[in-house]
């Protein structure tokens, strides 16, 4: 007998191979006993290995998509992906927010693809200071963690939203992901550090929105890592190739 699930609502992009944003995060929904709910960002045409080309959608019809499903639904928490710019991440937290105040929101923010295809407009990121506030989770990688860095945008912000950094870019401890949250540093482990994992497109989008996922059931913010955490490294060893398994 199904029992009711907590809905939870993605706001990402389209990748047609199914291994990252919108296609990715709602399979991983499905696997949590969540109901996935999802607003398109941009369209993109891309394999496993290659980004080609990317569209946005226009703002309006992802403000009026978020509108009608938080209207309908009682989401209780929100994974974004790819966004634009700025504008657009600021725009789509104001109508979250006009919508559900206590709508938990969690941001990966993915600035580039794997293979170097730019997606987020860098020039915008100090825009994003007075917005970070609103955010429950950021879970950017080492990489954007860097870039996010350099242009001074977690100064504040730590004081303010927690972060989880993800470790599978690491060369010191290759797994080893950050949380910190109210001033407090937690380190995440790989479970079994013997264990082989293998490289895989979307892993990104895949950790943030198992955490997410697990939000929405009620979990605390380190529990609901460690709990995406455990959710990824079963992703990452469910095949040799860059499309992984959801299971």
């Amino acid at each position: 007998m199904q029992t009711e699930r907590p809905f939870v609502m993605s706001i990402a992009g389209y990748d047609p191979s199914g291994g990252a944003g919108l296609l990715a995060d709602i399979k991983t929904f499905e696997q949590l006993t969540v109901q996935g709910l999802g607003v398109c960002t941009a369209m993109t045409v891309q394999t496993e290995s290659k980004c080609l080309s990317l569209e946005w959608q226009p703002l309006v019809t992802i403000l009026s998509s978020i509108n009608i499903l938080m209207k309908n639904y009682p989401i209780k928490a929100i994974k974004i992906g790819v966004v634009k710019d700025a504008e657009f991440l600021i725009e789509i937290i104001k109508t979250i927010k006009l919508n559900n105040s206590e709508a938990i929101i969690v941001w990966d923010p993915v600035l580039k693809s794997t293979s170097e295809f730019s997606f987020f407009d860098l020039k915008t990121i100090p825009q994003l200071k007075n917005v970070l506030s609103q955010i429950d989770l950021l879970t950017p990688n080492y990489n954007e963690y860097q870039v996010l860095q350099e242009n001074r945008l977690l100064g504040n912000a730590e004081n303010s939203c927690s972060m989880l950094i993800k470790g599978g870019h690491r060369e010191d401890k290759p797994g080893t992901d950050i949380l910190r949250k109210n001033g407090i540093e937690i380190l995440i482990e790989p479970n079994d550090k013997n264990q082989v994992f293998y490289p895989k497109h979307g892993s990104g989008c895949v950790l943030s929105s198992a955490i997410t996922g697990h939000l929405a059931k009620g979990e605390n913010l380190e529990t609901a890592c460690r709990k995406g955490k455990s959710y990824i490294e079963k992703f990452l060893t469910s095949s040799p190739t860059l499309l992984g398994f959801h299971y």
